[in-house]
Order: structure tokens, then sequence, then C-alpha cells
């Protein structure tokens, strides 16, 4: 049973899949402002280890952020094929480093499933739930708790 629905009914949020190694995340696609190709960003000193660097967009000097370093996973190689998702984050705007996109989504809060106690207390802060679609497990990522207020200086 298929759980993406082409017409949004009441309640439904829309959500933007996409891989980072074997697994797939998403997150609401209210905070996408855009998705382009990937840029080599310029490196900032004393930035995060999860901090790649900035590009210029448009005239804007965007962070670049390694979602999957963020999360704990191994660092990206990125290549051509690797994708920024243009984010806003609470009050400021990041890009956000992926492999692909996979996916847009339309779900209700029925079909997100609560995170496992099994999971680690980093993931219970970022991972809003689990959706389990045509075989695939999606975590839903809180972009908002990826980036606290005490490292919003980052840029």
């Amino acid at each position: 049973m298929s759980y993406a629905v082409k017409n949004l009914a009441q309640g439904s949020r829309e959500l933007i899949a996409f891989r980072i190694g074997d697994q797939e995340f998403c997150v609401n696609i209210m905070s996408v402002r855009e998705i382009r190709g990937w840029t080599k960003a310029t490196g900032l000193p004393h930035s995060p280890s999860y901090v790649m660097g900035v590009i210029n967009l448009r005239g804007a000097v965007l962070p670049i952020i390694d979602l999957s370093a963020r999360l704990g996973l191994r660092r990206a190689e990125p290549t051509p094929r690797h994708v920024i998702i243009v984010a806003q984050v609470k009050n400021r705007v990041v890009g956000l480093l992926v492999e692909a996109v996979s996916d847009i989504l339309t779900v209700t809060d029925e079909n997100i499933q609560p995170v496992p106690e099994v999971s680690s207390d980093l993931e219970k802060q970022y991972a809003r739930g689990i959706l389990a679609i045509d075989k695939r497990m999606i975590c839903l990522i809180e972009l908002d708790a990826l980036f606290p207020d005490t490292e919003s200086e980052v840029a």
C-alpha cells in the first residue's frame, strides 16, 4: 500500500526524500527553497567538521553542510551526482549536501511512526519519526533540531 497521494488532503503534508549512502531521509518540503547541483565549496577555518564551506548563491554566501557527517555517518566525498538542498533552517538559509533527491511524498500524521526506543539520544533529537512506504524505511528529520541556536553562527 502506498501512502504517496497526488492531491493534498486535509491534514496531510509534503516531504522531500533523499538518499545518503544506503539510507533514505526526508524533510518538510516547506523548508526547501531549491535543489541545485554540487558546487565546490570554499572552506572556512575553525568551522565544525560537518561544515564543508561556503558557496556564492546569486550574491549571497551560503554555508554548505555535509548532512551525512552532521547525522553522524561517514563524511561525503562529493561527486557531480551529489546535490545541494537549499533549505530554510530557523532564521537562516543553508545548503545540505546529499547524494540524490529520491521522491516527493504526501503523508499524514498517521503515516509517521515513532522512532524506536533502541535509537540513540542523538537520533531522537533530530528524528521526528519513521515512514514505512513501499518496502522503504525513511527517517523524517527535523532540521531545526539538527542545528541548535548555539551552532547557528557557523557562517
